[in-house]
């Protein structure tokens, strides 16, 4: 099973919010047959945490615009890695010093990637 059309847009919608603030390293993996819990992870990352608020907010902004607001958000206080929940979909707004330690796209490797506007996935 891959990730339903309604997850996909979310993730092209949120990937666009995201480019659209100057996020970099953007990247969208279907998760869907890997976990029960969500249909797809978007991953981006910014050089500082003023830039991570932005684009958390750009995204939001354009995710409620579609009548979607998260379920849960976490690390907002600190803006280093702030995790948007939409359920389906799970958005990682990291700062790009947590980007390389964590290194989520190791976990996610054997994910299919979601294709993105060309836009958005232009290299960092």
């Amino acid at each position: 099973m891959s990730a339903i059309a309604e997850s996909v847009h979310l993730v092209q919608e949120a990937a666009a919010a995201a480019a659209d603030k100057l996020a970099v390293d953007i990247v969208a993996f279907d998760v869907s047959d890997q976990l029960a819990v969500a249909d797809a992870f978007l991953l981006c990352s910014a050089p500082n945490d003023r830039q991570v608020r932005a684009i958390v907010e750009a995204i939001e902004e354009r995710l409620a615009r579609l009548g979607h607001k998260p379920a849960h958000r976490e690390g907002e206080r600190e803006n280093r890695w702030v995790l948007l929940d939409y359920l389906d979909v799970v958005v990682h707004v990291q700062h790009e010093d947590e980007r390389a330690f964590y290194s989520l796209e190791r976990l996610w490797s054997d994910c299919p990637t979601i294709p993105l506007d060309e836009a958005v996935e232009v290299p960092s």
